[in-house]
């Protein structure tokens, strides 16, 4: 199998958009009040970012509509909450700040990018602004904002993903704990698993 090597080489396939295009002039280079809208109305973030060396992750962080605050128009703040202690996104940042943001609303195909550059920050008051159920934010990543547009809907709208009717059975997909139990030498049961893990979704979500 051949792969593309040079931007030149991929831009030979794709048209390249013309600077008047919708496409080009739809990024921002702070929040206007549309994003602020959609910001606020989110429950849900995907965070990518990657190490001083280049390798990349992505991670979803969600709450309650509202939960990240749009400081300013050039500022964002998301706070943590308790997790699993890995600090994928936490120590890429500290190593590398710059981030790629997606944010959705439920039922809503199209979606906003924010891209930035983030830093991570305990500052007592932020944390405490940012509680849940009187249970401050661990950390909060305070983003600067360097370029922010909405997305179009086509990718949503392919992939149905707001249509009950075309989601999978759960019930004939494995548990989290029997997937654990295949993929981990672990010493409790699936069933095991799972109840620890009710457990914890249920006592640690803030």
């Amino acid at each position: 199998m051949e792969y593309i090597s040079s931007r030149e080489e991929l831009r030979s396939i794709y048209r390249t958009p013309d600077s008047a295009d919708v496409a080009v002039r739809k990024e921002l280079g702070r929040l206007d009040g549309h994003c602020r809208s959609f910001i606020e109305r989110s429950p849900f973030v995907l965070i990518g970012s990657s190490d001083g060396d280049g390798s990349a992750d992505v991670t979803p962080r969600g709450d309650r509509p509202g939960f990240v605050t749009v400081l300013d128009e050039s500022t964002i703040a998301i706070p943590d909450r308790p997790g699993n202690n890995r600090l994928d996104t936490l120590e890429n940042i500290v190593a590398n700040p710059a981030v790629g943001l997606l944010f959705l609303i439920p039922g809503m195909n199209e979606t906003l990018r924010v891209n930035g550059e983030a830093k991570v920050t305990v500052d007592a008051a932020l944390c405490e602004r940012m509680a849940v159920k009187g249970r401050p934010a661990i950390s909060v990543l305070v983003i600067n904002v360097r370029a922010a547009y909405l997305h179009c809907a086509k990718a949503f709208m392919r992939s149905q993903l707001w249509r009950p009717d075309t989601w999978p059975d759960r019930g004939a997909l494995p548990t989290l704990g029997q997937m654990f139990s295949d993929q981990l030498a672990v010493d409790d049961s699936p069933e095991q698993t799972d109840r620890h893990l009710d457990r914890a979704y249920k006592e640690t979500l803030w």
